[in-house]
């Protein structure tokens, strides 16, 4: 790999998909607070709604994840703009 070329917090990073649970050890910059442990090492933990594991386009299933209420947020602005 050329040297310098990455950023300096370039490291590597668990991505947790809070919907599947499933984890991924990847490199990444990402910012993020928390820790997790992979494989009995502690690295930085990054968090995501929706990954290859959950998502319908590679599971084959079609499931609706509304984790912020979002649905219902669109459908009363909805309702309230027909008025």
């Amino acid at each position: 790999m050329k040297k310098d070329i990455h950023p300096d917090n370039y490291r590597e990073v668990i991505f947790k998909d809070v919907t599947s649970g499933e984890s991924f050890l990847i490199k990444s910059c990402v910012e993020t607070e928390l820790k997790g442990k992979f494989d009995g090492k502690e690295y930085p933990l990054y968090e995501v709604e929706i990954s290859s594991e959950s998502h319908p386009f590679y599971t084959g299933k079609n499931t609706t994840i509304d984790r912020a209420g979002r649905v219902e947020k669109f459908k009363s602005r909805a309702s309230a703009a027909k008025k």
